[in-house]
């Protein structure tokens, strides 16, 4: 399927041919086109969606058991949020990094900022 980025577009504004570009917000890069003269924006339909799933699993709180196994405890990772990783990237069985950032608090960082594949 084509990707609707692919064709020339014109800014609603100005006329001027759009140039693709990438936006960072929160980890994501999303893909964009920008008015050379007015600096219009298009956010990509798809990136949006994904990114707006992003959010509304960021803004949600879990609450999750913690268990022994052996001389470790667990805590799981609620199947949502593990499914949003893997169609973001494939990155099950990786390892982690597990920081104590301050009282109350832990962090799991996968290495990995979740990004599109180029296009």
């Amino acid at each position: 399927m084509k990707d609707i980025f692919d064709n020339q577009i014109l800014c609603n504004r100005c006329d001027s041919k759009m140039q693709r570009g990438e936006f960072m917000k929160n980890g994501f890069v999303l893909r964009i086109l920008v008015c050379p003269e007015c600096r219009e924006k298009i956010v990509h339909p798809v990136d949006e969606v994904e990114y707006n799933k992003f959010i509304n699993l960021k803004n949600k709180e879990f609450k999750v058991k913690m268990r022994i196994v052996g001389n470790s405890y667990t805590v799981s990772i609620p199947k949502e949020i593990v499914l949003f990783m893997r169609a973001q990237e494939k990155m099950m069985d990786d390892m982690v990094k597990l920081c104590f950032e301050e009282t109350g608090r832990l962090s799991l960082n996968f290495n990995k900022i979740l990004r599109k594949k180029k296009w």
